[in-house]
């Protein structure tokens, strides 16, 4: 089998045992794995094609334990023409997980990278290694009873590191939840073994390569995200100050063309500041169309209804048409006047409702953080978006993985609603049930991500069916003018090939820089459609 794995990336078994004699040579015989058992571990767990002959798998894989391994590896790669695929916790489920685009490349196993190298309490910033996840920050934090916190997407339980690299997002505030957003210099192994380190990191004892993220000349650290051009051993990230206080509320509307309103001042409010934390613009009555048959059924066309059905079935089973969680963060006295304010706000949409939401006051104890409903939200990381497509009374026969469709559409109550449109209609015509639908979140500012996702089963004909699907979406999206942000794998060509602006201009300079940062194509080839000049064949 794996001889099968190393031709695909044009290796013969001959020239990989070779490769794979070098590596154990570097990072000893126990950090290179390439038994049948030992790469099951670096399949998509979730993969829309697992056991089928295109789904993507490695050769083999290596872990180092240090920049310098990492050198030596990339300087034998490089000789050898050996592909490599760096991860760093390789969790990133729904996307791809550890599995390669390329199948027969090795993994770089980052995971033994785990140390955090800094902590700056006062300037609240943090330098790590990649293998360092958010529980490992989340834990130091508490043990050093630091006054920091850390910003977690969902599930928490991957990689600092790795999650900012694809763009990966939170719930807190901004810019601490666009996890790329936050981090400040960087240190790279690029393809030649060679070390950068951007920003002030560039000057040899800066004691600000975590509080200033330029230095001098161009800022390159966008190369490195979602890319292909170097290999990531260092990162700064800013924290957030641990607050004083949270408290939280929520704003329902009555009608659906509350929406435009709706939207118009949520986003003032997050622009202003005022708001400063994820917010994401439901419709409990979608949600309960997907748990409850009757209301399921009365919305199978919601996309096709007037306003006034909208409103009757939302009257009928006592549920807004929209909703949104506010939350707030700082002294008590202010966040109790950003709700009121945000709540004033808000009075001008006739028939406008409010809850109040929990409220706490930091530090918490520990048996009381356990507590907490919406971990996310106060910066604790957790797994309990696993619960999502879990076995339920009505959900008995539930996914075994899923896809995520994330594109990223404006922030306003007419894009929503034309989002919702074309994507309901979509859903109706295939006949697919997401996993969730019909919301728009803010994880970034000034703009909404529609995320939703397709459940995947072993059922191979219901994968193909939900792959093509995708595909679908990818260019009913593209034809309205929302792009994705992140990807699996096996769609990253689709995706990448809809930003076509001039002729595909951006994808032509990614190629020459490609070319230049990594002439022999050995790192991450294919990632997010960057493919080496050598595997360019057919692409105009």
């Amino acid at each position: 089998m794996m001889t099968d794995r190393g031709s695909r990336a044009g290796l013969s078994p001959g020239e990989m045992a070779r490769a794979l004699r070098e590596f154990r040579a570097v990072v000893g015989d126990a950090w290179v794995f390439s038994s049948e058992e030992d790469l099951t571990l670096y399949r998509d767990a979730y993969s829309p094609v697992r056991g089928e002959a295109d789904e993507r798998v490695a050769s083999a894989a290596v872990a180092p334990v240090s920049v310098e391994e990492v050198q030596r590896i990339v300087r034998i790669a490089a000789r050898l023409g050996v592909p490599l695929y760096p991860i760093s916790a390789g969790r990133n489920l729904g996307y791809g997980g550890s599995a390669p685009v390329l199948s027969g490349s090795v993994i770089l196993d980052l995971k033994r990278m785990n140390r955090i190298l800094e902590v700056d309490e006062d300037n609240a910033s943090v330098l790590v290694e990649p293998g360092v996840t958010y529980f490992d920050l989340y834990r130091f934090i508490n043990e050093k009873n630091l006054k920091l916190w850390i910003d977690v997407p969902d599930p928490g339980w991957g990689s600092l590191i790795g999650n900012a690299l694809d763009h990966g997002g939170g719930w807190t505030l901004n810019p601490f939840r666009d996890h790329f957003g936050a981090h400040c210099g960087m240190e790279v192994v690029l393809a030649n073994g060679d070390v950068v380190r951007t920003g002030m990191g560039a000057l040899p004892g800066s004691g600000t390569w975590q509080q200033n993220r330029y230095g001098v000349g161009p800022f390159i650290d966008g190369l490195f995200a979602q890319s292909n051009f170097g290999i990531v051993t260092k990162m700064g990230f800013w924290l957030y100050p641990a607050p004083e206080a949270f408290c939280s509320g929520e704003v329902m509307a009555s009608n659906r063309d509350d929406i435009h309103e709706f939207v118009r001042i949520t986003a003032q409010l997050a622009n202003a500041g005022i708001v400063n934390s994820a917010v994401m613009i439901r419709s409990p009555l979608l949600y309960a169309g997907l748990r409850d048959a009757d209301t399921g059924a009365a919305l199978a066309s919601s996309d096709r209804q007037s306003d006034a059905e909208w409103n009757r079935i939302a009257r009928s089973k006592q549920l807004p048409s929209w909703a949104t969680t506010l939350h707030f963060y700082g002294p008590p006295a202010v966040i109790a006047a950003q709700w009121e304010h945000a709540k004033q706000r808000f009075s001008v949409i006739q028939g406008i409702r409010f809850e109040e939401g929990p409220r706490y006051h930091f530090p918490l104890a520990q048996p009381n953080a356990e507590a907490v409903l919406d971990k996310s939200a106060l910066g604790i990381p957790n797994l309990s978006v696993f619960s999502m497509g879990a076995r339920s009374e009505n959900y008995p026969d539930p996914a075994v993985g899923h896809l995520s469709f994330s594109p990223i559409i404006p922030m306003s109550g007419a894009a929503l609603l034309q989002a919702h449109r074309v994507f309901a209609s979509a859903v109706r015509e295939w006949d697919i049930a997401p996993l969730g639908f019909g919301a728009g979140f803010c994880m970034y500012p000034r703009c909404l991500v529609f995320l939703f996702t397709l459940p995947l089963s072993q059922d191979e004909s219901h994968n193909r069916r939900t792959r093509a699907f995708f595909s679908h979406l990818i260019k009913l999206a593209a034809q309205h003018g929302w792009g994705e942000y992140r990807a699996h794998p096996l769609f990253m060509d689709e995706i990448t090939d809809v930003y076509s602006y001039n002729g595909h201009a951006l994808r032509r300079l990614q190629e020459r820089l490609k070319d230049a940062l990594d002439p022999e194509g050995i790192l991450a080839a294919g990632r997010y459609g960057i493919w080496p000049q050598h595997l360019r064949s057919g692409r105009g």
